[in-house]
């Protein structure tokens, strides 16, 4: 679960993070009402989950109370990047003499968490990583020996900050870790971490990704439910289950195995083609699965072919064939779907869709082929 800039700074106010002062409106009564509690100058900043907010215009500073009116009034409704501004956080404006960049998460491939720590933020750090990869100076944690201060204290010199910000930073990172940890996310981010004129370490920014796993621990996130910014596939699809990430494209991708669904993606990509989601059905593709799938990737209406792409390890491809055919009597599918089905009893499963072959079910017996096919009809 993402949660919104201003819904990650009250995250991380629960931990002793220091953020400014400010309030989040949904309408300009409210926004007025927190202009006279915090004062001016303030930052009026588009809420929406996505970047690029400040290019598009959705992050302006008023002086006084006419130029908030003048501001709120614009960006609120603002359409950036396809996602509409509903609710705009307005904070005092800080003094900045300097801006870094501080992260938690998770290195998955060494099963260690990560912190990453830079002196050049608030660009986005994939750039800094591009340009200046040694610009970023990364820590891998053991999870079951936490983080000390020494340590800390000597990563955080190791990114050649300006020596004011060292005791200010090691103090942050020592609260973002715990509400990496205790906050149960996969991901904590502040960019920039500033250091103020008056020598200040605070986050004037937040990023944080939620569990969904760890939900059952906290009742209190019910409070963040229905403010997603996520679209209705997206939504439809978390509600059956399904881990579906949206994307722009007109092949509707479903695979058993996030690592077959992304390398699905990437075929797709090289044949000329473009995905139009993720969807990873996980281990059981059985009717109901299949046709809650096919479900969400029909009410898409981009998508002009659909790609199913399952190999059949424990899963057996003779019931995933009988669940796609049944699937197809339960939901009435608009475009062409291409299967590639391997692994166990994937001749069974080729019988059983050969008696079913039109021009809306078609068999391929290779991933790169099912994709050609796939690409081809979309076009």
């Amino acid at each position: 679960m993402d949660l919104f800039e201003y819904q990650g700074k009250l995250y991380f106010k629960k931990f002793g993070i220091p953020v400014s002062d400010g309030g989040v409106a949904d309408s300009l009564e409210d926004a007025v009402k927190i202009a006279e509690k915090i004062g001016f100058p303030i930052v009026v900043k588009a809420q929406v989950q996505v970047g690029g907010r400040g290019k598009a215009g959705g992050i302006k500073i008023a002086e006084n109370m006419e130029e908030l009116k003048e501001h709120f009034s614009n960006i609120l409704g603002m359409d950036i990047k396809g996602h509409i501004v509903k609710r705009v956080w307005l904070e005092r404006s800080s003094d900045i003499s300097e801006e870094y960049y501080a992260s938690f998460t998770l290195n998955r491939s060494k099963r260690l968490h990560l912190c990453m720590l830079s002196a050049q933020g608030g660009v986005e750090i994939e750039k800094v990583a591009d340009e200046n990869p040694d610009a970023i100076v990364r820590l891998d944690i053991d999870p079951s020996k936490g983080l000390d201060r020494d340590t800390l204290l000597a990563f955080v010199k190791s990114a050649k900050l300006n020596p004011k910000a060292n005791d200010g930073v090691v103090d942050i990172l020592e609260k973002l870790y715990d509400c990496f940890v205790k906050g149960d996310a996969d991901l904590v981010e502040i960019n920039p971490l500033i250091l103020t004129t008056d020598d200040r370490v605070h986050a004037l920014d937040a990023k944080v990704t939620l569990d969904d796993d760890a939900a059952f621990r906290h009742e209190e996130w019910n409070e963040y439910k229905g403010l997603s910014d996520a679209d209705d596939r997206e939504k439809v699809a978390h509600e059956k289950g399904l881990n579906y990430i949206g994307l722009d494209g007109t092949v509707g991708v479903i695979a058993n195995g996030a690592g077959l669904a992304m390398s699905t993606c990437d075929v797709v990509n090289q044949v000329g083609g473009s995905p139009a989601n993720f969807l990873d059905i996980g281990g059981g593709a059985n009717a109901d699965l299949m046709a809650s799938a096919l479900e969400v990737i029909n009410s898409d209406p981009k998508v002009k072919s659909i790609l199913v792409n399952i190999f059949g390890g424990i899963v057996r491809c003779d019931e995933v064939a009988k669940g796609i055919v049944t699937a197809m009597g339960k939901v009435d599918i608009s475009s062409p779907i291409v299967i590639r089905l391997d692994g166990t009893n994937a001749e069974i499963a080729k019988e059983i869709l050969n008696e079913q072959q039109s021009e809306k079910l078609v068999p391929e017996s290779t991933m790169l082929s099912a994709a050609k096919r796939a690409v081809e009809l979309a076009k």
